[in-house]
């Protein structure tokens, strides 16, 4: 098929417009409908995807503002194929177990819009098309919180834009300054990432681009300290905002490390690797300490989602294969078992309308299949062999083992504090006798909860299984820019600290 990713980007948008017209009694199906269709293409996009080339493939072009450089540019890879999947299946899965009974019509419409931008983020490849998605996502995002969040949906709403949208200021500022020094040295303007790759700045100007650029994803991330809207928003949005934030709308501001920080500014990313580290290393154990001491279960969940994303951030600047490769794995990994937790806890809150500890007890003997599955995502989340949690953590602290022993020692204690919070919310809610006369009548997962969850529970136990099909591809690309980052980096350190594959050194090429 011809325009893959035009399709993707713009179907979801299209079948929102016509969504207007869809009676409301037919909106959720509708909704679904469209999602699973968006699915399959991206499904199509991955069998149709030359897994061992490194390069963009699918790449379609057209002059925007030709003066200006700017273009309808997109491409895929093996970084951005599989976050693409992920936020097509989150999508689907978060509409097919969505609980929002008001106004059902405007929340599927906000999805698919919500959809198109997200694709869009992971497929620009011109720097002013993916702000545009990038800022657009906010959107959808905060129309879902303050239109079907909590009490404090409003504070949680103004907070989440006022800090995403600030760090997104600078980082334009960072990009127009790109886009004026490609101009100097070239004599014409271009906004293409992949122009920009070819730019050799000076060490001083990679660290004051890389620090625009680092406070607009790092809001993102959330990295600490910048992580304060994150727990409200979580608090405050309903399941499928939830589900959507964490699984997808967080991996924007990684993504956007691995496809802009590291190949345009490889030195400053390198000078930058002991306080990144420094800042994922207080966000892993800070994170999984306040985690513990939440009485509320999806607050635990939000703040484990923090945690975890500090484990990604470790790996995307341990500069080695292991390490960035593992780091978009578990990407994946984090989107696939932090969305299934949050659509859980939104399950039991469906039924009792609370989300604190101490309402729950003896869960497990009232609603078995619920207590599997969510322990079976408990055992993903905090990386148990055989998960889809255990593959990207272990390959993120293997590739970051060779930048700092130590540090790497410390990102690890995130598995045991990991597992002291998740088992003790197990524990509480899971266990002993029922407590309270409300649980003893409730109602285990209704074939659509479960028809939404055993797929994920599927991909947890197939990708901690046989990993390979995900791997390669993704190690392909980012070994390739292993590469290029080593012969663009201009100081001695950075040229020592990124480490080329020694297979990509010995055949002199990549896949």
């Amino acid at each position: 098929m011809d325009n893959i990713l035009s399709v993707l980007v713009f179907f979801p948008a299209i079948a929102g417009l016509l969504g207007f017209v869809v009676d409301k009694e037919s909106a959720r199906s509708y909704g679904i409908t469209v999602a699973a269709i968006e699915f399959l293409l991206s499904l199509w996009l991955w069998l149709s995807f030359d897994t061992a080339n490194a390069g963009m493939q699918f790449v379609e072009m057209i002059p925007l503002i030709p003066d200006m450089g700017v273009n309808y540019y997109l491409g895929v890879d093996g970084i951005s194929l599989f976050i693409i999947i992920m936020a097509t299946l989150m999508t689907l899965i978060g509409m097919m177990s969505m609980s929002v009974e008001t106004n059902v019509k405007n929340m599927i419409i906000t999805l698919l819009f919500l959809e198109m931008t997200m694709v869009g983020v992971f497929v620009a490849l011109d720097a002013i098309i993916f702000y545009l998605f990038w800022e657009l996502s906010l959107v959808p995002m905060l129309y879902i919180i303050g239109a079907w969040g909590g009490p404090l949906r409003v504070y949680a709403s103004v907070k989440f834009f006022l800090y995403t949208f600030m760090g997104s200021l600078v980082m334009l500022v960072g990009m127009l300054f790109v886009a004026y020094v490609y101009h100097n040295l070239t004599g014409v303007w271009s906004f293409a990432i992949t122009d920009w790759y070819a730019l050799v700045l000076p060490v001083d100007y990679q660290l004051w681009l890389f620090a625009a650029f680092f406070l607009g994803f790092a809001i993102k991330v959330p990295m600490f300290p910048f992580h304060t809207w994150l727990p409200y928003a979580h608090g405050q949005a309903p399941t499928i905002g939830s589900v959507i934030l964490a699984a997808v709308l967080l991996k924007m501001g990684t993504y956007g490390f691995v496809r802009f920080s590291l190949p345009m500014f490889p030195d400053a990313s390198v000078l930058m690797i002991t306080p990144i580290a420094v800042l994922s290393i207080i966000m892993i154990i800070y994170t999984a300490m306040v985690a513990y001491a939440q009485k509320d279960i999806k607050q635990v969940i939000a703040y484990s989602s923090v945690s975890h994303m500090g484990i990604i951030m470790i790996g995307v600047f341990a500069m080695n294969s292991e390490g960035i490769g593992g780091s978009v794995f578990q990407m994946l990994s984090h989107g696939i078992v932090s969305g299934a937790l949050f659509m859980l806890v939104g399950v039991i809150y469906d039924r009792r309308h609370t989300k604190l500890m101490s309402e729950f007890g003896g869960l497990a003997s009232v609603m078995p299949k619920f207590a599997v599955i969510f322990g079976i995502m408990l055992m993903a989340s905090v990386g148990l062999p055989l998960t889809i949690g255990f593959v990207g953590e272990f390959l993120v602290l293997l590739g970051f083992y060779e930048i700092s022993p130590v540090m790497t020692v410390l990102a690890g204690t995130s598995i045991i504090l990991g597992a002291v919070y998740m088992l003790s919310v197990f524990k509480k809610s899971f266990f002993g006798p029922v407590t309270k006369e409300e649980n003893r009548t409730l109602k285990d997962l209704t074939p659509k909860e479960t028809w939404s969850l055993v797929p994920l529970v599927a991909i947890v136990i197939w990708l901690g299984v046989y990993p390979k099909p995900i791997l390669d591809p993704i190690n392909n690309s980012v070994n390739a820019m292993l590469v290029f980052m080593d012969e663009k980096a201009i100081t001695a350190e950075a040229k020592d600290i990124i480490k080329v594959p020694q297979s990509v050194i010995k055949t002199g090429e990549v896949k």
